[in-house]
């Protein structure tokens, strides 16, 4: 079965690393094909894609201005794969490639969301593909994916065809979730942190919609307690060189609190250094990292934000979006509670992630609609 995935772009990303966990997990399985075209550049999760023998192409798009040339090549590039099945990923792709596939006469088409807050963390383009999306969902796609139930729930109430859609949470690849004793130790070591600290981190893209300037007041509240805590930031500029971030945290009072490690490629030790976990969001789909630090045993404070309450559930604390001070005081819980209360919450968030959302749980999801499309197809 020829599967063709059709993605905005594949710098690194949450449906970008998603697509690749999924690929990878289905090389085991020589019933499916799987190749991918970015509407953008090949980018770094594309050269990674590649290293495992997947095909993967680029077009280049510069910005919606190309988007009609870049449709009528994407048609001819669909029927020259001839695929089996059409799956895109996030706004535009599904838009352009879902539209061309359909134009070109394939009608086993997944479309795939990622997001939950229609009103934020948006340009005024992507509003506009999204009530495009809206409007040609009960037409274009045979199943809508949405990686979050908060996220079928907001694109109802914008107009997506209801009748279309499935949730398929996020898996995640627990082999490459490891790190040992001593990747803690040196990193910890690399950032000036003794072993009598505890680290409260974070870790994503510097972006409007992660509300990091809501993590850095409550990490200042936070300083002002406790002389033996430190603050990790850790992710695509996230750095020395990000004056807004500065900023910030000079106005805390405890500059020297902060270590910035902007974007890393050792993931699994970033969060191992950590003690706790912070995503500090003002609106997220199912956010990826909060299962990556579960699975590394870390109890999160998060936003209630997308699928954020059902993901933590009780290993973790939930607390209200754009509020410093609540998330102060979850910091603080945590940081107040006793080793083995504390063991045995980073153990339960841990054992939830191994035991829900693993990488393979959401292959077979997926497959389970491949299988039906192609069915369907041949019927």
């Amino acid at each position: 079965m020829k599967i063709l995935h059709i993605i905005s772009g594949l710098n690194i990303g949450g449906a970008e690393l998603m697509l690749k966990r999924l690929l990878v997990a289905s090389q085991a399985d020589d019933n499916y094909q799987h190749s991918v075209i970015s509407l953008t550049g090949v980018g770094v999760v594309g050269l990674q894609l590649r290293t495992r023998g997947i095909h993967v192409t680029a077009m280049n798009m510069s910005s919606f201005l190309d988007a009609p040339r870049i449709f009528f090549q994407l048609m001819q590039r669909i029927k020259t794969i001839n695929p089996d099945i059409v799956q895109t990923w996030m706004y535009h792709a599904d838009l352009i490639g879902g539209v061309a596939a359909r134009t070109a006469g394939y009608k086993n088409i997944i479309w795939g969301i990622r997001t939950t807050d229609v009103q934020a963390g948006g340009t005024r383009t992507t509003t506009m593909v999204r009530k495009l999306c809206a409007y040609v969902s009960h037409r274009v796609p045979d199943t809508i994916v949405c990686a979050a139930e908060a996220s079928r729930k907001a694109h109802c109430l914008v107009g997506y065809d209801p009748s279309r859609m499935v949730v398929i949470s996020n898996g995640f690849d627990l082999k490459r979730l490891v790190a040992s004793g001593a990747d803690r130790d040196a990193l910890r070591a690399s950032c000036g942190f003794t072993s009598a600290m505890k680290i409260i981190g974070t870790l994503g893209r510097f972006n409007p919609a992660k509300d990091h300037e809501n993590f850095v007041r409550a990490a200042g509240l936070i300083a002002n307690k406790y002389i033996d805590v430190q603050f990790l930031m850790v992710g695509r500029g996230l750095d020395a060189n990000n004056n807004q971030l500065l900023k910030w945290i000079e106005k805390t009072g405890h500059p020297t609190s902060f270590v910035l490690l902007g974007e890393r490629s050792d993931v699994p030790a970033c969060l191992a250094a950590m003690d706790i976990f912070c995503l500090s969001s003002r609106t997220e789909g199912f956010p990826n990292v909060v299962g990556e630090a579960m699975a590394m045993g870390l109890p999160c404070v998060a936003t209630d934000v997308g699928d954020a309450a059902m993901l933590v559930a009780d290993t973790g604390i939930i607390v209200p979006k754009e509020n410093a001070d609540a998330f102060a005081h979850a910091l603080e819980t945590l940081l107040n509670m006793n080793r083995n209360a504390f063991q045995q919450l980073a153990e339960k968030a841990k054992k939830r992630i191994y035991t829900e959302f693993t990488i393979d749980r959401a292959r077979v999801r997926f497959e389970e609609i491949y299988q039906r499309l192609f069915q369907k197809g041949n019927d």
